[in-house]
């Protein structure tokens, strides 16, 4: 039964990306709506959702609640997805939920997509978990993804950039007014730091809902102390001075996310969603980890840094981290999505970049290793470019060019590596 409910599961991924809320909205009522049973914080944006989902989920369980947390995509298993207090839920309820809603489903005379099922299986998983609040990432967009069929009382927006033009819209307004799509009547809003062109966006559609917007940096005062694998935050919002935090997750860029997650977690509290004290905040940010994002592993004694890093915003995060934080061009091993700003990734990543090596994780949305290194030959032709047909031959090749060995350009090729390496 649990191989027949998971082959209908993966059949779904033949249809492609599915956007508008109507098949998610008729199947959650085909299933008794599973997302009015507990308190929903939604968490959208263009880079650093994850790692703030993941940040905003500790803090609350930290505060003593019952947690889900639903992420995506995976790295290396479906079930990762969907967490229950922070573990990762097993094969047996995955399956009991999916097969709920397969049957639910069949009831209705249309399919849905692949990410419409698995979000409808976490909400039914957390239903059947009696969990008190659910966090939610985003998968694309935010007005139409099906995530937004639960109505959050608490909706974080992180930074604002262009990645999925063909389905969000070339601009930045545009892809903001997208994004605002998640704050509904009487939320909470948390902004993270983004262009004012965005933040624009955001406080008109948070006026128009009655909502409360916050926005994340304003009267915040931060001092941060980098490190290769973790960073020192000195921190005072204006509810509270946290004084000396550590994070976990490294990076300037996890800065600005932990400076987003922590007034999330205050909104949180004001709104008696969980009572988040300083201990809470701490463990937040120094408890938490994000697998395949600037995330330090080893290979054959080497040491590999892997990020999943796939749009140019994420691309120049991660340039900047190797250079503020390695100082040296390292030989960067990359993998692209064919649909993803292929150019514009390499071009971020060139200025750190011993050589480039040119592979493809295993899924056929990829660019070949041959398109890569003729697209890299042409928009970045001062780096050296050679091609590997998997990830791990992409691995040996860069070994002997430098270290460590810097890992970007899809969580695919992330999930691919970080199966290779401890």
């Amino acid at each position: 039964m649990a191989d027949a409910v998971r082959d209908w599961l993966f059949g779904l991924e033949a249809a492609g990306i599915t956007l508008g809320l109507a098949s998610t909205r008729a199947l959650l009522a085909e299933l008794g709506h599973p997302e009015q049973a507990f308190t929903t914080v939604t968490i959208a944006g263009t880079n650093g959702k994850g790692s703030v989902t993941a940040m905003v989920e500790r803090g609350l369980r930290a505060a003593g609640r019952r947690t889900g947390r639903y992420t995506s995509p995976h790295l290396t298993s479906i079930e990762e997805r969907v967490a229950i207090d922070g573990e990762t839920i097993a094969a047996v309820p995955f399956d009991r939920a999916a097969a709920l809603v397969r049957e639910a489903a069949d009831r209705l005379p249309s399919r849905p997509s692949y990410f419409e099922a698995t979000t409808a299986i976490a909400l039914v998983a957390f239903r059947d978990a009696a969990v008190d609040v659910a966090v939610l990432e985003v998968g694309l967009g935010g007005r139409l993804d099906a995530t937004n069929a639960a109505d959050a009382a608490v909706a974080v927006i992180t930074n604002i950039g262009l990645d999925h033009e063909a389905f969000l819209g070339n601009t930045i307004a545009a892809i903001a007014g997208e994004k605002a799509g998640v704050i509904k009547p009487g939320a909470s809003v948390i902004a993270g730091r983004t262009s004012e062109e965005a933040l624009t966006v955001l406080v008109s559609r948070a006026q128009e809902m009655g909502a409360t917007l916050t926005y994340a940096p304003q009267d915040v005062i931060a001092h941060a102390t980098l490190r290769p694998r973790e960073s020192r935050l000195n921190l005072r919002t204006p509810a509270q001075d946290y004084g000396d935090l550590r994070l976990a997750l490294p990076g300037q860029h996890q800065v600005d996310n932990a400076i987003t997650a922590v007034r999330a977690l205050e909104v949180a509290r004001e709104r008696g969603i969980a009572q988040v004290d300083a201990t809470a905040i701490r463990t937040a940010l120094s408890d938490v980890r994000w697998p395949g994002r600037l995330d330090w592993r080893t290979w054959r004694g080497r040491d590999v840094l892997v990020d999943g890093a796939h749009n140019p915003d994420g691309a120049r995060a991660l340039a900047a981290f190797v250079r503020d934080m390695l100082g040296a061009r390292v030989p960067i091993v990359v993998g692209i999505m064919r649909d993803k700003a292929i150019p514009e990734v390499l071009q971020a990543l060139a200025p750190v970049a011993a050589m480039f090596v040119c592979t493809a994780p295993s899924t056929p949305r990829a660019a070949t290793p041959a398109e890569l290194s003729e697209l890299a030959a042409r928009v970045v032709p001062g780096v050296r470019c050679v091609t590997a047909a998997t990830p791990l031959d992409a691995l040996s090749r860069a070994s002997h060019h430098g270290s460590p060995i810097v890992v970007a350009g899809s969580l695919y090729l992330a999930a691919d590596i970080l199966a290779l390496t401890a």
